[in-house]
């Protein structure tokens, strides 16, 4: 019976040391975090073309290490030239976490461009401000009347930055700089290739500022300004 009550004693502190040699680590991070004028940007882009991606888990050590690796240090996720309008804006709104915009914007990215690449008119009011609207209706209806369609595809945002930001009388604006490829395709009403290749993505930079009013219970921000950059 000694015997035995040693044995699962032994059994139950190993366990523990390899317990905590999981949960007692640290590690840390914070997440990575068109048109001003749009007939020169994504379309003209296309056109002027020619025809034509496994982590192994480390294995856990049966010691506890004496003194534990210090945590990484966190990726910054804006500029320089944005910090003090980051600042403003986040003791304007202690709710505001510059990881989640930044990731909003990646996703509100993909969701603009696509809208605007398939003409949906609904979907860019809902994301745009009036003038940033405007100028992309504006090229869509020049593409429908050349008879012109766009098959782009966002392949990948290589990198999402906040390179600038302001607050000023509960506005908040952020410019978020956007490092993508896209594969981008033109084709005309009867469907003849025009220009571009679904199977060569384009290196696209693209400066984009996204506004709210701190003070509304909307939580949203729209597209304020388009550039490239």
């Amino acid at each position: 019976m000694t015997i035995e009550i040693v044995l699962l004693a032994m059994v139950a502190a190993f366990l523990g040391l390899r317990l905590y040699s999981v949960l007692g680590k640290r590690t840390g991070h914070e997440q990575e975090h068109t048109p001003r004028n749009i007939e020169n940007g994504l379309d003209k882009r296309v056109q002027d073309r020619p025809m034509g991606e496994d982590k192994q888990d480390s294995p856990i050590p049966d010691i506890v290490p004496a003194s534990p690796a210090p945590a990484a240090p966190p990726t910054m996720i804006y500029d320089t030239a944005a910090e003090s309008g980051m600042r403003a804006i986040i003791n304007a709104d202690r709710n505001f976490d510059a990881g989640r915009f930044v990731e909003g914007a990646k996703a509100a990215y993909g969701m603009i461009l696509e809208a605007f690449w398939t003409g949906d008119r609904e979907q860019l009011k809902e994301l745009c401000d009036d003038d940033v609207y405007e100028s992309f209706v504006e090229a869509i209806e020049a593409r429908e009347k050349n008879g012109e369609i766009l098959e782009n595809r966002l392949v990948r945002i290589e990198e999402a930055r906040i390179a600038d930001a302001d607050y000023d009388r509960r506005m908040a604006r952020i410019t978020v700089r956007f490092d993508a490829d896209i594969a981008a395709v033109v084709k005309d009403k009867d469907g003849k290739l025009i220009g571009g290749s679904l199977s060569d993505a384009v290196e696209t930079h693209d400066v984009w500022t996204f506004m709210r009013d701190l003070s509304s219970a909307n939580p949203n921000w729209i597209l304020d300004e388009t550039d490239e950059a």
